[in-house]
């Protein structure tokens, strides 16, 4: 899913200066970009190699050699030196491929551009840009021009906080049984029950409910990707951090049958119209994808792993956007996407705080990443449920999913531009209303969930708080 080579050509009309400063942005090496464009240079040399002994080839035949033939003059001398240009040609087409490999793998490691509104650092806590705040505190209420600031300076009222955490309110009501998941499936596994389970359900229905109002279309994508669709799509380290492979037929030793389950609905999404040329005149199309999602979440060992906010399993409805391949459109499509989350969250009634991501945490893809991030009173701190990115052409690039016509005298071709925002992670949506909706005997069901909840509007605690596992009850033995 590279960039277009000819955004770094020169003579094709690229600016390969704004891409140094675009990777200097994100933190990474500009050198990336010289090295392209010198095995971009070794390509171009070898075709023109080719091509000149090609030439001379045909002509030595036609000029030489035929004529000679045809005198029935000895030309024994010709015949092997064409043979050698010819040998020359054929082992010429064939390292050609080889460094445009190694050129195309270098260009994969070039990122898209950086959105200007992208505060250029590499620290969250500081600089994550805060966009939005809801409900409005009373400093905002006062000085409307509070907002956007740097997160590390801004200054607050926080929400109210409340006693009890998510994980303690799920196992009181009955909703999961982590110990009987473990049994069954290891670390971070869980069973969802009764309660649970209603509230999975009724955020999914309310979901899909919400977003066909807004003229969203509903896809139950496919849970694994073949690995040549998915490597069009996935950064090379989401395999190793993220993915689960699922092995393919017994007799593939070479692993051409090999798929890889979905860490979110947006990788099958990516390739939806995978190959196809979309009519502009058809576009935006906007899709809600439903699925369960399967992450390794690597790198995280020893984070929440009480409770179900991060796990290996788990549902998530994610919005899926394709807009023409212009700028400004697929600007103003985020922001709709974003608003959408929004209002979904102002309607289960969670407070949040919405942060443009620093430039050092952007993926390749992105040029653009808003995180919305909810108030969880328990933990007393804000915990990102959304992630909202506009992608331009990178992804579509990768899948081939082309827009318009190229126009005369452009040297590149039109991509429609993705762009993603999760509407709800199931789980962590479970655990923000569990927090934001608790009470001293059970917890409240949000107004928008109870006609999906089977009648239910409150869930009254059926049991105890949890016990301590052997290793919480060692650390807290430690701490006195």
């Amino acid at each position: 899913m590279p960039i277009d080579l000819n955004e770094l050509r020169e003579y094709k009309g690229g600016k390969p200066d704004k891409y140094r400063t675009y990777m200097t942005q994100r933190f990474k090496s500009p050198e990336i970009v010289d090295q392209v464009l010198e095995m971009d240079e070794q390509v171009r040399s070898l075709q023109g190699e080719r091509d000149n002994t090609r030439r001379l080839a045909n002509k030595l035949q036609k000029e030489v050699i035929g004529p000679k033939k045809k005198a029935k003059e000895p030309c024994d001398d010709e015949v092997a030196e064409l043979k050698e240009l010819q040998k020359k040609v054929k082992g010429i087409e064939e390292a050609i491929p080889l460094v445009e490999s190694k050129r195309n793998a270098l260009l994969g490691k070039i990122g898209n551009i950086v959105d200007p509104e992208v505060p250029i650092s590499q620290d969250e806590d500081a600089d994550n840009l805060v966009v939005a705040l809801y409900p409005s505190p009373p400093e905002l209420e006062a000085n409307p021009t509070l907002l956007p600031s740097p997160l590390g300076t801004l200054e607050y009222t926080i929400p109210a906080t409340k006693p009890l955490t998510h994980d303690d309110l799920l196992w009181r009501i009955g909703g999961y049984e982590p110990v009987r998941g473990q049994n069954v499936a290891g670390h971070r596994a869980y069973f969802l029950t009764n309660a649970g389970v209603l509230l999975n359900q009724a955020i999914i229905n309310y979901g899909i409910a919400f977003l066909r109002e807004r003229g969203y279309q509903v896809v139950q994508p496919p849970f694994f990707m073949n690995k040549d669709v998915m490597a069009g799509i996935a950064q090379l380290e989401d395999f190793d951090e993220q993915l689960y492979k699922v092995s393919g037929k017994t007799d593939d030793p070479d692993g051409a049958t090999e798929k890889y389950l979905i860490a979110t609905s947006e990788q099958p999404l990516c390739a939806y119209h995978r190959n196809e040329w979309v009519p502009e005149s058809e576009l935006p199309l906007r899709y809600v994808g439903i699925s369960t999602c399967f992450r390794k979440e690597a790198g995280s060992s020893g984070k929440d792993i009480r409770g179900i906010f991060r796990v290996h399993q788990f549902d998530k409805l994610e919005q899926f956007c394709l807009t023409v391949d212009d700028l400004e459109v697929s600007q103003v499509e985020q922001k709709r996407m974003l608003a959408a989350a929004k209002e979904f969250y102002e309607a289960l009634g969670i407070p949040y705080r919405v942060v443009c991501l620093v430039s050092g945490e952007l993926n390749d893809a992105a040029i653009k990443k808003y995180d919305l991030e909810g108030w969880f009173p328990g933990q007393q701190d804000y915990r990102e449920l959304v992630s909202c990115s506009n992608c331009t052409d990178f992804q579509a690039r990768g899948v081939g999913t082309r827009c318009g016509q190229k126009k005369q005298g452009e040297a590149r071709a039109s991509y429609v531009h993705m762009l993603n925002s999760t509407l709800c992670a199931t789980g962590r949506g479970i655990c923000a209303i569990l927090e934001n909706y608790q009470t001293e005997d059970g917890v409240k069901v949000p107004d928008v969930l109870k006609p999906y909840m089977g009648g239910m509007d409150f869930m009254p605690f059926v049991r105890g708080p949890m016990e301590l596992s052997k290793g919480e009850k060692g650390k807290n033995k430690n701490k006195k």
